[in-house]
């Protein structure tokens, strides 16, 4: 059985993020699909879509130094968590999870990067499992056995939630709407490649300080 996941906050993942101090490479990997990645995103950050780990969970920890401070971002911290498991089973030690996702990220008014505006998956699920729901409650009517589909859905949605999976996400994460340019394997293993961001002191380049520049107008107006 897998160790509980560690979790980090929004505020905790900002001040890493400003941090001057000398610190192991950082790797933020997002695992929603492209399209919500590409909606708004954490700058520095890398798109690894939960179907694509879910399939190359080991190419993808081979990419990842085992000294890398690897944090996982979704919308709320469900895919994240997710994620994570399929991360540490594959062979990764260590890993943390963004607190609330994105969402609490966004609500903290901390920096994101925006792209072309999209609806999230989750939104998607409830948009078709509701109107599952309501055309087959309507339909039946007319056509009583209808009623067994809306009773799938219920029943789906309530597996969703005791599993912490949801087979609808999947499959409309797979939609042409919800894929984007970097959300084929390759792409994604090839990203990961590059060299991680360091967390380390930031030099200060020569010059006056702020105050030095202050004192010289100061003297100069009383001249």
């Amino acid at each position: 059985m897998n160790a509980p996941t560690a979790a980090i906050s929004s505020t905790e993942l900002r001040d890493l993020l400003k941090s001057t101090e000398p610190r192991k490479p950082l790797r933020i990997l997002d695992v929603r699909s492209p399209a919500e990645f590409e909606t708004a995103l954490i700058r520095g950050s890398h798109n690894v879509p939960l179907d694509v780990l879910d399939k190359h969970g080991s190419d993808v920890v081979r990419r990842l130094d085992q000294g890398d401070d690897v944090v996982l971002v979704c919308k709320s911290g469900q895919r994240a968590a997710q994620a994570a498991a399929l991360l540490n089973g594959a062979g990764l030690a260590g890993g943390r999870v963004l607190e609330k996702g994105i969402t609490d990220w966004e609500a903290q008014g901390f920096d994101v990067k925006r792209g072309v505006q999209r609806w999230d998956l989750e939104r998607q699920v409830r948009l078709v499992a509701g109107s599952l729901v309501a055309t087959s409650v309507i339909g039946s009517v007319a056509v009583p056995r209808l009623k067994w589909l809306a009773a799938a859905v219920g029943a789906g949605l309530t597996y969703a939630a005791v599993s912490n999976t949801c087979a609808m996400g999947t499959a409309l994460s797979k939609l042409p709407y919800n894929r984007g340019a970097t959300s084929d394997a390759k792409t994604v293993l090839s990203e990961l490649s590059a060299p991680p961001r360091t967390l380390k002191s930031s030099r200060v380049l020569p010059g006056p300080s702020r105050a030095a520049q202050v004192r010289r107008v100061v003297s100069a107006s009383a001249r």
